[in-house]
């Protein structure tokens, strides 16, 4: 793994955490062994070969030393410094594209998400073509043309890869229009829509895990969880909810890629509360809350939805630190700390997403007469009532229930 580090306001430190990342990517492809990792200092970049001479000849001796197969950069290569940097070091190379789409093509699970990782892969190679067959002759013209120039290579692969491409959408059609119908349907059923969003590796699907029960794939890894995944879960005291876990955000994802996972962002936007789950133990926790919340905006969501701040792994900070996050977090009423894998702070959560939904929840006992018994089946149908007492002017009855429901008990 090598890692370019090519803006000279970057310090050490920067450069290699960003190393680490990139290396944490390359875990995420199973099949890979990652033999070594380096950052390599880029005064200017070269066009044709993106570093100098001398650090290619070093790093082709390396390459054939530790018999290197596949070389990955953490950054963006050119198609024609990808042909000569792989003619010279005799090795197969990926950009960090590249690299994200591999990870994004053995993950996804959904028919629509591996149609949109095809997608996003075939548009990454019809940009690769350019200048990258100018070795090739032209062909020469058939069917009624004798000798003469027929279609380049490149032209001829571009156009099969744009035939792939309709076809793609037109199967993409159909199950979109699908998709389209399981939301409206869901649109129907009266329950709010809470979406986790956040850094990968932030420790989302160990969170939905913990809320529903689910067995979703939560481990230790970078894009871990690329399809969104529903459950319905019930808050104590609350409504019943909608829980969408989605694909984590990643510094510098190619456009191409944030466009392939419209089903998990379009249930973004359809939620009526995020919860913006952060590492809080991450070095570079704010540089990744940055990034996250420019995504967002990218998206289209607005300042208007709800929207809280889930400082998870604090487990994973010294004794001063959590207390610390713990303080913070409670003298502000959009964030909440905890540790989703021990469940510290888990019970708080649900708590403040079920009054976000409703409003706070009071008690108070009301005085109901024998002739008002249609309010008294609604209190107990709604399962708002708690206790009750009869006496000979009728019900004392104990009630635990918010403003939105008070309303509604006032209509009946």
């Amino acid at each position: 793994m090598l890692h370019p580090d090519i803006k000279s306001d970057r310090n050490r430190r920067g450069a290699e955490l960003a190393l680490a990342e990139a290396v944490s990517l390359a875990h995420a492809l199973r099949h890979l062994e990652v033999v070594g990792s380096q950052i390599v200092p880029l005064p200017k970049v070269h066009a044709g070969m993106l570093f100098g001479k001398g650090k290619i000849e070093e790093l082709r001796a390396r390459f054939e030393a530790e018999e290197i197969e596949l070389v990955l950069v953490d950054g963006p290569v050119t198609p024609v410094q990808q042909r000569n940097l792989e003619k010279a070091w005799g090795v197969k190379l990926l950009d960090r594209t590249g690299l994200i789409l591999e990870i994004f093509s053995d993950r996804a699970a959904t028919r629509e998400g591996v149609l949109q990782v095809e997608m996003a892969a075939l548009n990454y190679q019809r940009t690769r073509l350019v200048r990258a067959w100018t070795h090739l002759e032209r062909q020469r013209g058939g069917l009624g043309f004798v000798g003469g120039p027929g279609e380049t290579q490149i032209e001829a692969d571009r156009r099969a890869i744009d035939l792939q491409l309709v076809r793609l959408r037109r199967q993409l059609d159909k199950v979109v229009k699908t998709r389209t119908l399981h939301r409206a349907a869901r649109a129907k059923v009266p329950f709010p829509i809470v979406a986790l969003v956040g850094y990968t590796n932030a420790g989302k699907s160990t969170l939905f895990n913990r809320l529903t029960g689910a067995n979703v794939m939560a481990e230790d890894m970078l894009f871990a969880t690329l399809d969104p995944t529903m459950r319905r879960v019930e808050l104590d005291n609350g409504p019943e909810i909608i829980l969408s876990d989605t694909v984590g955000f990643i510094s510098d994802l190619p456009t191409e890629l944030v466009a392939a996972f419209r089903a998990t962002l379009e249930e973004v936007l359809a939620a009526d509360i995020i919860c913006h789950v952060r590492d809080i133990s991450h070095p570079e926790t704010e540089d990744q809350a940055a990034d996250v919340r420019e995504i967002l905006t990218t998206l289209g969501v607005g300042n208007e939805r709800p929207m809280f701040e889930i400082w998870n792994k604090i487990d994973l900070l010294a004794q001063a630190e959590a207390e610390a996050a713990q303080a913070r977090a409670a003298r502000d009423q959009d964030i909440i700390a905890i540790s989703a894998l021990h469940g510290t702070g888990v019970e708080s959560f649900m708590s403040i997403i079920s009054e976000a939904l409703q409003g706070r929840v009071s008690e108070e006992v009301l005085r109901l007469s024998f002739a008002q018994g249609k309010k008294r089946a609604w209190l107990f149908s709604e399962g708002v009532a708690v206790d009750e007492v009869q006496d000979e002017d009728g019900f004392a009855v104990t009630v635990r229930w918010t403003p939105k429901q008070r309303a509604q008990f006032e209509q009946v």
